[in-house]
């Protein structure tokens, strides 16, 4: 067993350094879910075959050591000093093998399980969520929210809360679903969504902005236009349904138009011009934007989230190591 365990331990080790290198693009959730399997029945053998071995082990000694002593005795010899202590230690003792397969399972599993059905930290790589989100923010994301999904596979086996606008949702990225996006919810199946000369509507309603004082983007040591949205979570036409309120960046001197979209899919469904993009959110699908609007790879780029490709709902910042102010909860 220590010859197959080390292999096998041999090709995580492989496959997280090629991840590294970058030779392959890893899948944190399945080797996570391999991990859990292979020390889980590391776990089970332990329990059922080789600790129930070891303990048989331990006491065939102290038999045979018992033996010894009285039969020394019955010799008329001094029975002599043996340890029985540390030889029974040395033979209930775990190899190594065991030691980083069935010793690490409930630490692995702990891990699986709050990662796959619980909370799961980010880090927050790009400024397309500013000022709601910073570089290096470490955020929570509640995977069960929206419902709970098998990992790995991303179905859903139980019904959350639904997706509203102004959520600030993290979800498989649909050119490559192997990375995680983290963008807000604009626009939800059935909703005709449009950004064009940087104002954005929802069903033909404008959403309301107010211009706030301006952000200080310290990496590039300039001023940004900063606005407070107010977000309908429901119909927007309902003057008196609930709402979000979170703030955004425009760059008035950028252009309003579109450039270099994708030919992603439902893309009949939108429209481009020079004053920007129009769009009807296919059934399932959600429309996302950066709250950096001008500094945002987002919907009108590569097109429409779909329901399979949610990963969760973030919620909050528990760490930034470069502005401990940041800690705390968000819309």
């Amino acid at each position: 067993m220590s010859s197959l365990t080390a292999i096998v331990l041999a090709a995580f080790a492989g496959y997280i350094g090629a991840w590294y290198l970058g030779a392959l693009e890893g899948n944190f959730a399945l080797l996570l879910f391999l991990a859990t399997v292979v020390s889980g029945v590391y776990w089970v053998l332990e329990r059922t075959i080789f600790l129930p071995r070891r303990v048989k082990a331990a006491e065939d000694i102290e038999r045979r050591e018992t033996a010894r002593q009285e039969e020394l005795q019955k010799m008329g010899l001094t029975p002599s000093s043996v340890d029985l202590l540390q030889a029974r230690e040395e033979v209930l003792r775990q190899p190594w093998w065991l030691d980083w397969t069935a010793g690490l399972f409930p630490v692995i599993l702990v891990v699986f399980v709050l990662r796959s059905f619980l909370f799961e930290p980010f880090k927050i790589p790009s400024g397309s969520m500013i000022p709601t989100l910073w570089v290096g923010d470490l955020i929570l994301v509640n995977k069960f929210h929206y419902g709970i999904r098998l990992p790995v596979i991303n179905t859903k086996v139980t019904d959350g809360e639904p997706v509203q606008r102004g959520d600030v949702m993290v979800f498989r990225y649909p050119p490559n679903p192997s990375l995680d996006y983290i963008k807000r919810v604009v626009g939800l199946p059935g909703d005709t969504v449009s950004y064009l000369n940087k104002e954005l509507k929802v069903n033909g309603i404008a959403i309301s902005k107010t211009a706030v004082p301006d952000f200080f983007e310290e990496e590039s040591l300039r001023y940004i236009k900063q606005f407070e949205e107010v977000m309908p979570r429901g119909d927007p036409a309902e003057p008196k349904g609930q709402r979000v309120t979170h703030r955004l960046l425009n760059e008035l001197d950028r252009p309003a138009f579109v450039s270099g979209a994708d030919n992603f899919a439902f893309k009949d469904n939108c429209q481009y011009s020079v004053d920007g993009v129009v769009c009807k959110v296919p059934p399932g699908h959600y429309f996302m934007m950066g709250d950096n609007r001008d500094n945002s790879l987002d919907s009108r780029y590569w097109g429409f989230v779909p329901d399979s490709n949610v990963v969760g709902r973030a919620f909050f910042v528990w760490m930034n190591f470069g502005n401990f102010k940041r800690i705390g909860a968000f819309d």
